[in-house]
């Protein structure tokens, strides 16, 4: 009997000429209902007076998800059948999920309608999206400026061990490509200048052209391009990595403030590391050009150093540094920035470092247009 009685049973019968009634009983804990959507389906062609769908679950002694879905299919077909649905006859339960169903905005016409409002949906998502970052950069500039005056009241949570280690791997461990880049970049000058001067008998200037650039321009710009890719994507993703680990929100649990223990450091380092990044790359600019010189136009050393010497001003030195360790800040600023907003998956963590070295080198070639128009109209 207890076997028997376990066994799901579905009868479909007419209570009225307008009521069709669906009578369950038994278990329907993980079993199947066989055919029940036929039967529903054959009882209200048979009977095209019917009006209404009733439930007798009087007789049900378990359900699970595999019934609820079984109902929404016959309600569905009732639907289909402009049938109107009586659900009292239905488990307290499995009314309670039907009105969660019947909540949630799962129309067939959804995609017609989104496909209707895509443009300026698009067009308004992203005025907000460039809203909320424009606030968001702002923001954590002035979070930056607290955290830099806690430092010098001496109230910030900051080690200065980190901050050296740091700019070790920002400033000595990146010399080797520095000197690689800024070489090159001397080549390339000192060959164009060679090439334009010799026709007018002045390639003696090609020191002059290459050190005024250096100082001024490649030596600053460049670098900070190749920090911008090495390091400043390495602090997205450092700190993307530790918001995906929720290391940051334990620091700040434990009370500690993320923008004095982890931004202000790199800030700090790469500010100071790439007034001396400019140095060495303006240096090395010049043995580039040296080199070309010494090998194209058999320009003695004695004659090429001296007339760079003689070209370079000290305005165009302390130019070329300020605009490095505003560069610097730029990158930092830039890297800092966008791993602390990255999200929680390592896709998120990717791209957080694609935005910040993009974000990086555009920044850095606005401002060093602005430092340009600047300079033209102060006549540095």
């Amino acid at each position: 009997m207890p076997e028997t009685a376990s066994i799901p049973v579905l009868v479909v019968e007419h209570t009225s000429p307008e009521v069709l009634l669906i009578r369950i009983s038994g278990d329907c804990l993980n079993q199947p209902l066989p055919q029940c959507i036929e039967l529903v389906r054959e009882a209200s062609k048979e009977s095209p007076a019917i009006r209404y769908l009733e439930f007798d679950t009087t007789g049900l002694h378990g359900w699970d998800s595999r019934f609820v879905a079984l109902i929404s299919r016959c309600i569905t077909l009732a639907r289909d059948h402009n049938l109107e649905l009586r659900c009292e006859g239905l488990p307290e339960g499995v009314r309670r999920l039907l009105r969660l169903a019947q909540i949630l905005p799962g129309r067939l016409d959804a995609h017609r309608g989104v496909v209707k409002e895509r443009f300026l949906q698009k067009v308004g998502e992203r005025a907000i999206a460039r809203y909320e970052g424009t606030i968001g950069l702002f923001t954590f500039l002035g979070q930056n400026l607290l955290a830099l005056g806690n430092l010098l009241r001496g109230q910030a949570q900051f080690r200065w061990n980190d901050a050296l280690l740091i700019m070790e791997e920002s400033g000595p461990r990146a010399l080797g490509i520095v000197a690689m880049i800024n070489f090159l970049i001397g080549l390339i000058l000192a060959f164009v200048g060679a090439t334009e001067l010799s026709r007018f008998g002045a390639s003696i200037y090609v020191a002059d052209l290459v050190g005024i650039a250096a100082v001024r321009e490649t030596g600053s710009i460049m670098t900070g391009i190749i920090l911008c890719g090495r390091t400043g994507a390495a602090f997205a993703a450092q700190l993307g990595t530790m918001r995906v680990n929720e290391e940051i929100n334990a620091l700040e649990t434990f009370g500690i403030s993320p923008m004095e223990f982890l931004v202000l450091p790199r800030m700090i380092a790469l500010i100071l590391m790439m007034p001396f990044l400019c140095v060495f790359a303006n240096f090395i600019t010049m043995v580039g050009g040296f080199s070309v010189s010494a090998t194209v136009l058999n320009v003695t050393p004695e004659i090429y150093w001296n007339r760079t010497i003689e070209a370079i001003h000290l305005n165009s030195f302390l130019l070329g540094i300020v605009k490095g360790s505003f560069f610097g800040f730029l990158v930092a600023y830039t890297g800092c920035l966008r791993g602390m907003q990255s999200g929680y998956t390592a896709a998120a963590v990717g791209e957080a470092a694609t935005r910040a070295v993009v974000a990086g080198i555009s920044a850095i070639i606005a401002s060093d247009g602005i430092f340009a128009v600047l300079c033209n109209a102060l006549h540095i």
